[in-house]
This record gives C-alpha cells, sequence and structure tokens, in this order.
C-alpha cells in the first residue's frame, strides 16, 4: 500500500494517453545512483554506460555516488525516489541482498522495493595477495594460513559479496584470518595494495589494473571456468571444487516505474553493452555483458537472495 498513491500519480497520464509516456522520455538528465565509493566495478560500468545513453538520448545522465553501510545508504535514497524513470540504481546486486540476509530490518527490499531493469554484467572475484605475501597458488595460500591462524588480514567492504566470498573460503578450508572492512572494493584493493591488508576477492573489473601493474599479486579466479582474458590462471574450483562467486552488476529503478520505461530502458542498455566495442572493453576486463530482460533479471535477484540465504545458514557467519 505505501506505493499506492505513487503508482497513481505515475500512471495516470500513462493510463489517459498510452505509449506516450515511453515515447517521451527522458525529456530530463537521468541520474544514477552508485551506492559504493568511485573506483568500483559499479562506478566503472555506471561512467561507461552512461555516455552511451547520453549519446543515444541527448540528456545528460550523471553519476551521483552515495556510500555508506555497505551500499544501503544510497539504495534507500533510490528505493524513495519518484517511479518515473529518471532515478536509476546501478550497484553489485549481491552485496544488497546479502545485506538483507544479514539484517532483516534493512530499510529497503532489494524484490519488494525496486523494479529490476536489467542484469548488467558478471565479473568474476580474484583472489589476490600483496606481494610480500609468500604464497603464489592457492594451496599454499591455505597452507600459509594454517601455519598461522588469524596472521593474515583479510580486507573487504562488510557484508558485501567480496565478504562472503572470503568468509565461504575460510569455511571451505578451515582457515582462520581476520577481516579488515572499508569502504568498498576499490577501499579493499588500496588496504591490500599498501600492505594494510595481505589478501583479497573482489570483482575483475576493477582489481585486474593492479594486478597487471605489479600491485597484486593473482592467485586464482573465482568463476566456473577459467577466464579468457586470464588463460593461465587457474580457478579457485580447481582446488576446491564447485567454489563459484563474483559480482552481479544490475540496473534497478524504484517499484512502480511504468513497465514501458522499464521496457526502454533495458533495451537501450542491452544495446549498449553488446556493441562490439563495448563487448570487446568488457571482456578484456573480465566481465562479461548479459543486458537480461527484466522478468529474467527479477527472477535472478530472488534465486542469488535464497542462495545467499543458504550460504550465511551453512558456514553459521555473523556480522562482526
Amino acid at each position: 500500500m505505501r506505493f499506492s498513491l505513487r503508482w497513481l500519480l505515475v500512471l495516470a497520464p500513462l493510463l489517459l494517453c498510452g505509449g506516450t509516456l515511453a515515447q517521451g522520455y527522458p525529456s530530463r538528465p537521468i541520474r544514477i545512483v552508485v551506492p559504493f565509493p568511485p573506483g568500483g566495478t559499479s562506478d566503472i560500468l555506471s561512467r561507461l554506460t552512461g555516455p552511451r545513453l547520453t549519446e543515444k538520448w541527448g540528456q545528460p545522465v550523471i553519476v551521483e555516488s552515495r556510500p555508506g553501510a555497505a551500499g544501503a545508504i544510497g539504495a534507500d535514497v533510490v528505493a524513495k525516489s519518484a517511479p518515473d524513470g529518471y532515478t536509476l540504481l546501478l550497484s553489485d546486486v549481491g552485496s544488497l541482498l546479502i545485506i538483507q540476509v544479514l539484517y532483516p530490518k534493512t530499510t529497503f527490499d532489494l524484490t519488494r522495493d525496486f523494479a529490476a531493469v536489467t542484469t548488467v554484467s558478471y565479473s568474476p572475484h580474484l583472489l589476490c595477495v600483496h606481494p610480500n605475501v609468500p604464497v603464489s597458488t592457492v594451496p599454499q595460500l591455505i597452507a600459509l594460513a594454517k601455519q598461522r591462524p588469524g596472521a593474515l588480514n583479510f580486507a573487504s567492504s562488510p557484508a558485501g559479496a567480496p565478504y562472503l566470498a572470503g568468509v565461504q573460503f575460510a569455511h571451505r578450508t578451515g582457515i582462520r584470518w581476520e577481516y579488515i572492512t572499508g569502504r568498498g572494493g576499490a577501499q579493499s584493493v588500496m588496504d591490500v595494495m599498501t600492505g594494510q591488508a595481505d589478501v583479497l576477492f573482489n570483482g575483475m573489473l576493477a582489481t585486474l589494473p593492479p594486478v597487471k601493474s605489479g600491485k597484486l599479486r593473482l592467485l586464482a579466479v573465482s568463476s566456473e571456468k577459467r577466464n579468457p582474458a586470464l588463460p593461465d590462471t587457474p580457478t579457485v574450483a580447481e582446488t576446491l571444487p564447485g567454489f563459484l562467486t563474483g559480482s552481479w552488476q544490475g540496473v534497478l529503478a524504484p517499484a512502480g516505474t511504468p513497465p514501458e520505461l522499464v521496457a526502454r530502458l533495458q533495451a537501450e542498455l542491452a544495446r549498449i553493452l553488446h556493441t562490439p566495442d563495448m563487448k570487446e572493453r568488457l571482456q578484456q576486463q573480465g566481465a562479461d555483458p548479459i543486458g537480461s530482460p527484466p522478468a529474467e533479471s527479477a527472477k535472478f535477484l530472488r534465486d542469488e537472495r535464497d542462495r545467499f540465504t543458504k550460504l550465511v545458514k551453512e558456514t553459521g557467519y555473523k556480522p562482526q
């Protein structure tokens, strides 16, 4: 019931004018809220796709960083925005779903308070260490962690998908490390690069550049199969069968956004993601473009929520 009045105000013109609402969209700037600090995977993707939307539609696309509370602050801003297609969320949807699983009193529900527009891309996590950590393979990392229980520091934003990747890895291997929580993936990468932490999982799109520059040592990739951009890098699953994690980035609009606007946004984003130059650029950096339809994206959110709920239960993980 909380959205009934908002729906009426937005849908009334549509009911009167048929498809004219979608045809006239957009007529003013679009705001894309990224609920994490600049430099992470979501921020990179928003700044890659935003100019393409501007080029197509002739309206500015403004990327607004609203970090805090592991993404909850920015997500809440969008959930409470007018459902008119002019305020969107681009985020690691796993992180926001994990918040809901760990903190049931979160002010928003990703599957209730948002309209799924599209799943933008999948970027596997890279398992990396600081160059001074004396390991170069996953088995060596496990052995070192077992030799020195609690001595290694794992960097990640609190309650995010990379965080749970570390929890899952520790649970599967029986190791123990200390968690250092930062303000997002970019901060976690910086913490390991500068030696303030030892190890991390993080999205490939944001983590590959410091790997290539030698500031991080890459041990493995978290995809099911070896990544074409890193053919010589083993998967974590080659040591721990079935291990699969990653960052799925999605675009969402406030619940009640007219389906015609959602469909138009999805179609244009899918077109952009699969242009040859954009597709090549993303794949070279380890991200697979998706651009799935709204209904498929909504089902994906529900399935991921169930998967994280099961993982938290199996590991017995409690927020620190």
